[in-house]
């Protein structure tokens, strides 16, 4: 097994595994997130911090005008200085939240174009081991919960330290010996929250987890919308949805029920603090050991110290959900993806492309059924090579280790007589034009659809690739011209169309090596001729393969390979294997299209 394939088992294993992240791997992956804007967030923070030294000068401020209250003298001076101090501490308080969500918003941006790009470019053998609807939660559920609390949680956490000692500190040089009532009411708050706050972390990341079960559903159900409708199945699917939205809500009160008995436990020793400082600050004030002033002073550092600790205990649970976000968001960053060197220059040879696959064998992934066996054959520059056999023979594997979608696990597959491992990916695939098997057809509209792989090609290139591909009536036709929506996956195209749109797309790159699929297998008679007949004609100046399950495709080819189980069990003509080979025989009596299933 490849290092590569060993790495993604590994990372689906992890990711699927449900388990929550350890301490240290969530916090790595967390500061790794936040790091670009270590800046803006220690700014924010130190704006936090002057705003809260300014509340924590408002005690003796306070203490200061009960004092002059109390000895019979005018305090307006006092009472200015206070009201300047809460002013400005607001203010303070204020800016740094701005700064800080400025922040959180640019942390989440980055993310989503890192992992949208990363997405994109993932290893064909990786994006098809993982569902697509939990990669997408990872884009935005995941980055959500990671604008919602990572940022505020992280400056929350180190401002609310720095200004809880500080006070604390205040508090001892006031009285200590109320200072240690309040810290034995702190410790028992402590010991309480550290026994929750980790199942506030294992509660979060089960959530996540649930939400992007549940967006694979909604994928899943969205992706076969015509078919799940023609099958009355949707009562099924929606019980189906309806179990995952019932997983992620008790994952989510399972997380709720901690972070409450958080507070709660918090919320309990604010009063039982108040009250015992109350009570012995009472008696010792009637002591005359401390004055009236003091006790005020030490309440309101008091009373702002208690939030101080719900505040520090809520953000420790905030910072678990972060990290959980955080951990899945690294997970997938981390998944192998495609090399992205760009064409510099063009140095292959011009014209068409000649092919050869030198003792291929390959399985798609350890331990499955071996798809290709010792499977050799030459396909020479110029002409149309068909692939026949029954289905699960190979042929469409052939195109896919060709694009490099996949690797051989054994042999050479060789462009112009150079290993296709050799050839920087953008390289090859410029080279190539594929029409997929289902001719996928993206959302948005025509001219996006036919412009995919040639963004800059010219209204004139259009039009001829529109008249070869035999969608110019179709065009025509539409309300918009090439500007009309097809709707989503081409809901408001035929399959024919589908198909006339993917072989238009392929012939506008005009590749030298042109890969069909079964590229008119939805097409009427008609149509079918006529585009049998371009893709004669271009083959006179490309190289053609195409997979076919209908006769009147492969009966003109200049070579038919003829596949079954892995291997390649012939090559010739039609006339010649018509006489040679009682496979290819018994195909083309039955005019190949009992074979028709999808293929391989």
């Amino acid at each position: 097994m490849s290092v590569d394939t060993r790495a993604e088992h590994l990372t689906t294993a992890q990711a699927g595994s449900g388990h929550a992240p350890t301490t240290h791997p969530a916090r790595c992956a967390l500061a790794r997130q936040l790091m670009p804007q270590r800046g803006p967030i220690l700014g924010g923070t130190l704006l936090g911090l002057l705003g809260g030294a300014a509340g924590l000068v408002q005690p003796l401020a306070a203490k200061r005008l009960v004092d002059e209250l109390g000895a019979g003298h005018r305090a307006t001076g006092d009472m200015l200085a206070l009201g300047a101090l809460v002013l400005t501490g607001a203010v303070l308080v204020a800016l740094g939240y701005y700064v800080l969500e400025r922040a959180a918003e640019s942390v989440v941006c980055a993310a989503r174009r890192r992992l949208a790009g990363r997405l994109l470019r993932l290893r064909v053998p990786v994006a098809e081991r993982h569902d697509p609807g939990d990669l997408i939660a990872r884009v935005t559920s995941d980055t959500t919960v990671l604008r919602q609390v990572a940022t505020q949680a992280m400056a929350s956490a180190l401002t609310q330290t720095v200004i809880s000692l500080i006070t604390v500190g205040m508090m001892a040089l006031l009285d200590p010996v109320l200072l240690v009532v309040t810290l034995a009411v702190i410790a028992l708050v402590a010991v309480a929250c550290g026994g929750i706050v980790p199942r506030i972390g294992r509660a979060a990341q089960q959530t996540q987890q649930a939400i992007g079960d549940m967006a694979t559903a909604l994928e899943r159900a969205f992706g076969a919308f015509r078919t799940i409708k023609a099958c009355g199945a949707e009562q099924r699917e929606i019980a189906r949805l309806h179990e995952a939205a019932e997983h992620a809500r008790r994952t989510g009160v399972r997380a709720a029920s901690w972070e409450v008995a958080s507070d709660t436990v918090t919320g309990a020793a604010t009063h039982i603090a108040f009250l015992a400082v109350l009570g012995v600050g009472g008696a010792r004030v009637a002591a005359h050991a401390i004055s009236v002033s003091t006790l005020v002073a030490f309440l309101l550092y008091l009373f702002s110290l208690a939030p101080r600790v719900g505040q520090l205990a809520a953000v420790a649970g905030q910072l678990q959900v972060g990290a959980a976000a955080a951990l899945r968001i690294g997970e997938t960053e981390d998944l192998p993806v495609e090399e992205t060197t760009p064409i510099t220059s063009h140095t292959e040879p011009p014209g068409p492309a000649a092919v050869a696959f030198d003792r291929v064998s390959f399985a798609y992934r350890p331990g499955s059924p071996v798809v290709h066996r010792d499977v050799s054959f030459t396909i020479p520059a110029r002409g149309m090579t068909a692939f026949v056999g029954p289905s699960g023979a190979g042929k469409t594997t052939v195109f896919s280790l060709i694009e490099r979608f996949w690797e051989p696990d054994a042999g050479r597959i060789l462009l112009d007589g150079r290993d296709t491992r050799h050839w920087p990916l953008a390289e090859l695939r410029a080279a190539t034009g594929y029409v997929e098997q289902d001719a996928p057809v993206l959302a948005g509209t025509l001219r996006d659809n036919l412009l995919l792989g040639c963004p800059h090609a010219t209204e004139n290139q259009l039009r001829t690739v529109l008249r070869r591909a035999r969608l110019d009536t179709v065009a025509d036709r539409l309300p918009q011209g090439l500007d009309t929506p097809v709707g989503h996956r081409g809901s408001n195209l035929s399959g024919g169309e589908r198909q006339r749109i993917a072989i238009a797309r392929a012939l506008l790159r005009t590749p030298r090596l042109l890969l069909l699929d079964e590229a008119t297998s939805q097409l009427d008679a008609a149509n079918e001729a006529a585009l049998r007949d371009t893709i004669a004609d271009l083959a006179r100046t490309t190289t053609v393969l195409v997979v076919a399950h209908r006769l009147s495709t492969v009966t003109n080819a200049d070579r038919i390979v003829v596949m079954e189980a892995g291997r390649v069990r012939a090559v010739g003509t039609h006339a010649h294997l018509v006489q040679g080979d009682a496979l290819y025989a018994e195909l083309a009596a039955t005019q190949l299209v009992n074979y028709s299933a999808v293929d391989d």
